[in-house]
């Protein structure tokens, strides 16, 4: 048996990061750095998620994937493979780089990767906004000679949040994060991102961060206009359903029943983004879960999740 996998974080230091994990999720962080980005799950030759309880704590990710395959994946996995799905919090006190993630037809010739993520606002200061697509019709060339001018900002897409907001980025989609948003940002596995502005800002090291226009160029998806996030709602929500994976929003309190897994039905995340629940294993231990905590489900063993206090939490499935 396995049970549920709870991961250490690692955090990533960022420009635009700050201490919002500590004061929002209770994390106790790195002193004196700027915390961007916490990598909760991650399976990565550069990053790798370290187990934190249970039977295969100090273990990592890459390991029980190899040896433990088909009872954490399925069947039809195939064990060299690494964890499809890459989980992180963004704690943006600064604007993000303008970026874009190269699509699956022309990634491998950029000697890059595909990444399609869906961005869940937790929290949100109230002027906080996102910048995702590109104005109506605005064309490359005006895109093109807006790098030039550097105006860019006069060609994307932006549009203010709120806390519960959704918005899926997939792959070719321009995009940046406003200061002001805790993110949750569920995606593929990963680490390819092409910056095309960076709002003349300098990196930690005080050296302009690099840029890479020609990447961003053929990546960007020039037909892409105006998006609009998925607007939070009371109860239950679908947020994404894409080819690359499902995120389902669900809200319970302690008056609510149980909700119960079979096993070798199929690999589930979950997420909680607000209270507290617990989690049974096939043996009945224990397992509680907390506002900021993402664990694994395994394919091959059933659970149960009950709630004590009303919750709000994500699960990501039907991931490749």
């Amino acid at each position: 048996m396995i049970g549920p996998l709870f991961f250490k974080p690692i955090y990533q230091e960022r420009v635009w990061g700050g201490r919002s994990l500590a004061s929002d999720l209770g994390r106790q962080l790195p002193d004196a750095q700027v915390i961007g980005e916490s990598w909760d799950i991650v399976d990565r030759e550069e990053a790798q998620s370290v187990v934190v309880s249970g039977p295969f704590a100090g273990q990592s990710l890459r390991k029980i994937m190899e040896e433990k395959t088909e009872e954490i994946m399925g069947p039809h996995f195939a064990g060299q493979r690494a964890f499809p799905i890459l989980v992180k919090w963004l704690d943006c006190q600064d604007r993000l780089s303008l970026q874009v993630h190269p699509p699956a037809s022309i990634a491998t010739s950029l000697k890059g990767e595909p990444k399609t993520e869906n961005w869940y606002i937790v929290s949100a200061n109230e002027d906080a906004s996102l910048i995702v697509g590109l104005k109506n019709g605005v064309t490359r060339e005006q895109f093109e000679k807006a790098i030039e001018e550097q105006t860019l900002e006069s060609c994307v897409h932006r549009f203010g949040v709120k806390a519960g907001d959704s918005i899926l980025v997939e792959s070719g989609r321009i995009h940046a994060i406003d200061g002001g948003n805790l993110i949750l940002e569920i995606q593929q596995n990963s680490d390819t991102t092409y910056r095309v502005y960076d709002w003349g800002r300098a990196g930690l090291d005080g050296v302009p961060r690099q840029l890479h226009v020609e990447e961003s160029l053929q990546s960007i998806d020039f037909n892409d206009f105006e998006p609009s996030a998925l607007k939070a709602k009371n109860g239950d929500q679908l947020l994404a359903d894409c080819s690359e994976f499902r995120i389902q929003k669900y809200a319970r309190g302690s008056g609510d029943e149980e909700m119960v897994f079979a096993e070798r039905e199929q690999t589930r995340l979950i997420s909680v983004v607000s209270g507290k629940m617990t989690v049974w294993d096939m043996a009945e231990n224990e397992n509680i879960a907390y506002k900021g905590d993402t664990f694994i489900l395994p394919y091959g063993e059933m659970f149960r999740m009950t709630f004590e206090q009303n919750v709000v939490f994500l699960i990501t499935d039907k991931f490749a």
